[in-house]
């Protein structure tokens, strides 16, 4: 990949064995070629689920107990009834692991939608077979030779009484013509502002930006329920880092000393500039390198 090539959040290593990878759908594992759904699928035609996103370390899902439970809570508010509890879905994942010999370096993302549809219309109740899981689950290692650029979009993080923007839900037309903008733009991912304004998200991460040595990021109000993100406030607080979610805007964006994203495939991402604003030195500052550290550290206490 060369230093003009396109980056996104999720741009990873080629690996020849994902062609060959086995995929979970509803119970049976398929070769890729084979791992199809309806196309009467709610989630087909209407974006009607939630998923997950989790990476293997050290043959343990990490912290599998906080995607259980999001993955769960979703599911209750959108009245969707997953099918198997907890155990039976952590079950599944594990099929799906041992079947494909991943040990480390894997990024799984677990589907839920409401089923098959009687008729290609959006009323729930015309969903009588399902519901219907998949579980994709790839060899990846995140590969960015470069901090990505940020291009402010105008697609906002919106009211919850819309589409709440903490559910991980299949619908996530917002986001792509987010990071459709960014593209036309010119840069890696687009910065989502709030409803007022405020600096809240990128079109698939949690954003953070420090300065004079403290760590911000939004109030949480309209952003996505990030595991990721919560760990590094977390971090931030038991480590003596001074961390605030609050309302902020671009001027304090542009002003930064650092900026990074957050999410679960690539942990921390360094910012380098955001609307052709370089952000600190533009490569991966201090704080962001020591926050990396500390996270491997909890990861690796986590599926120890």
């Amino acid at each position: 990949m060369t230093e003009t090539e396109k980056l996104t959040t999720h741009t990873s290593e080629d690996d020849v064995r994902n062609e060959t990878i086995l995929i979970w759908v509803n119970g049976a594992l398929k070769p890729r070629a084979e791992a199809t759904v309806s196309v009467y699928d709610s989630g087909f035609l209407l974006g009607d689920g939630v998923w997950e996103g989790l990476r293997l370390y050290d043959g343990k899902w990490a912290f599998l107990s906080d995607h259980m439970d999001r993955l769960f809570e979703a599911a209750k508010a959108i009245d969707l009834d997953i099918g198997m509890d907890r155990a039976g879905v952590i079950a599944a994942l594990e099929e799906v692991r041992r079947a494909n010999g991943m040990e480390t370096d894997a990024h799984a993302r677990l589907m839920v939608t409401r089923g098959t549809k009687i008729r290609p219309f959006q009323h729930p109740s015309l969903s009588r077979s399902g519901p219907t899981m998949v579980i994709i689950a790839e060899h990846s290692r995140p590969r960015l030779p470069r901090p990505v650029r940020l291009a402010t979009v105008p697609q906002i993080r919106g009211l919850p009484m819309s589409q709440d923007p903490k559910l991980n839900s299949h619908s996530k037309l917002n986001c792509v013509l987010a990071a459709v903008a960014a593209e036309k733009a010119g840069a890696d991912e687009g910065l989502m502002l709030d409803v007022h304004g405020f600096v809240n998200t990128t079109n698939a991460c949690n954003f953070f930006i420090v300065r004079k040595g403290e760590v911000w990021t939004s109030t949480g109000d309209y952003c996505m329920n990030g595991i990721t993100r919560q760990k590094v406030i977390d971090l931030c607080r038991a480590n003596d880092i001074p961390v605030y979610e609050r309302n902020y805007s671009l001027v304090d964006a542009y002003g930064a000393d650092e900026a990074f994203l957050t999410g679960t495939f690539g942990a921390q991402t360094p910012v380098g500039d955001i609307d052709g604003r370089t952000i600190g030195t533009g490569e991966l500052g201090p704080m962001t390198e020591r926050i990396r550290e500390l996270y491997k550290a909890l990861v690796a206490k986590d599926v120890a």
